[in-house]
């Protein structure tokens, strides 16, 4: 029997192991129906390794994806563990590659060292958030896509699709995408534009859900509105109050692993300064998804 909790106030569950339970027991399908209902499932005293985490996900995935930042510390199954290493200031709200057209289903995040300090993974319910928008911010979206504008050195196009991936392969790979726009340069770089809604259908309840990376992408102005304007500050504003309403905080333990619907919640960390922290990611498409 599996000891489960609410984790704060969202529909967002705690699975505690107890008698050093191993988490490559429980039940694949006990723990999806766990999984779709809640969006965010912690799995806490199970003293989960990133390999321990790697062998976990595989049994619920088809195929994982890269964070062409991320140094990978772990891929020697079918799955790939990356160190998250990519600074220590506070990360925003976003939904991971949610400015591209290769969003994963699930994010997965397993603590090796908590910091010190700080260094919390915080989340966000989509869902909760749609619904907490003005109607007219909400009316906003609904009649306007964003459009996401990124430019990929080869080494990371080729950390992302595979050292052995030629500009045909990638030629290949984006050119049937929906709201995909793109130009190699003569360097092997890609500049690529994304269009896509700000809103989006839940993979399991099918609810609209504000689950994207507008107040991520917005600091580093590289999303805008499909017709090219910027998002007037008071709609940004209002995002922003709403989703301080409603954050959530993880508060790291050794051995922690988290699992998120990226369709759903938004994630991102505070500020930290613990050079020793160590937090683990993997990027997953569900089985059965396309």
């Amino acid at each position: 029997m599996m000891k489960i909790e609410s984790l704060g106030t969202s529909s967002a569950k705690i699975i505690y192991g107890e008698n050093h339970t191993d988490l490559l027991t429980l039940s694949v399908q006990e723990v999806l129906n766990l999984f779709e209902p809640s969006g965010v499932l912690l799995f806490r005293r199970f003293g989960v390794t990133p390999t321990q985490m790697r062998a976990f996900s595989e049994k619920f995935s088809s195929r994982f994806v890269l964070e062409p930042a991320r140094r990978i510390v772990d891929s020697s199954g079918n799955g790939f563990v990356q160190l998250v290493d990519e600074g220590m200031d506070y990360v925003p709200p976003h939904c991971e590659h949610a400015s591209s057209p290769f969003r994963p289903d699930v994010v997965w995040f397993c603590c090796g060292v908590p910091a010190a300090q700080n260094g919390e993974t915080l989340f966000w319910d989509g869902v909760r958030a749609w619904e907490e928008l003005s109607e007219e911010v909400r009316q906003l979206f609904l009649s306007k896509k964003i459009k996401f504008k990124h430019h990929f050195p080869a080494i990371a196009w080729k950390i992302f699709f595979g050292s052995d991936t030629t500009i045909a392969d990638v030629e290949r790979a984006l050119n049937d995408l929906d709201g995909v726009n793109y130009l190699i340069k003569d360097d092997h770089s890609i500049y690529m534009e994304y269009t896509c809604s700000a809103v989006v259908k839940t993979k399991f309840s099918n609810q609209y859900a504000f689950a994207n990376s507008i107040l991520y992408n917005h600091r580093n102005k590289t999303v805008f509105f499909e017709d090219g304007l910027p998002f007037p500050d008071e709609v940004i504003e209002e995002i922003q109050t709403v989703m301080n309403r409603l954050m959530e905080v993880i508060r790291w333990q050794s051995g922690d692993l988290v699992m998120i619907d990226n369709s759903r919640f938004l994630h991102g960390r505070t500020a930290f300064d613990d050079t020793k922290r160590q937090v683990f990611s993997a990027l997953s498409y569900l089985n059965g998804s396309p």
